[in-house]
């Protein structure tokens, strides 16, 4: 449960991605697109165009697991170039915690907080 870590390989795709996708359709993107195996035990990141919501594929014992996360502002930088490229746990933390890099600025993700 909750697995994921430095052991793991981490693959994007680097094409826009609609978010309504969920285990299958992603796995056969994962297939047809970029030529790997879902059930592999990598994980697959995908980013949707407005690059406000992101989801990882990965197989864990007993099944498929999707994380997700949307933004409530801000952007994912999503990196282009061939469909399916192997990233780091490290620039994969990087991507969802907005940090660019200069390593005292941070990608703006929430709006102001208000506690009631």
């Amino acid at each position: 449960m909750f697995s994921l870590g430095d052991s793991n390989r981490y693959w994007l795709y680097s094409e826009p991605t609609d978010m309504r996708k969920s285990f299958f359709t992603l796995s056969g993107l994962v297939t047809n697109n970029m030529g790997k195996d879902p059930l592999s035990g990598d994980v697959y990141i995908f980013i949707n165009r407005s690059c406000n919501r992101i989801k990882l594929l990965h197989m864990e014992p007993g099944g498929l697991v999707i994380y997700s996360k949307m933004l409530d502002c801000g952007r994912f930088h999503s990196p282009k170039g061939e469909v399916a490229h192997q990233i780091t746990w490290r620039d994969l933390v990087i991507m969802i915690e907005g940090i660019i890099e200069n390593p005292s600025i941070r990608r703006k993700r929430l709006k102001d907080i208000k506690y009631k």
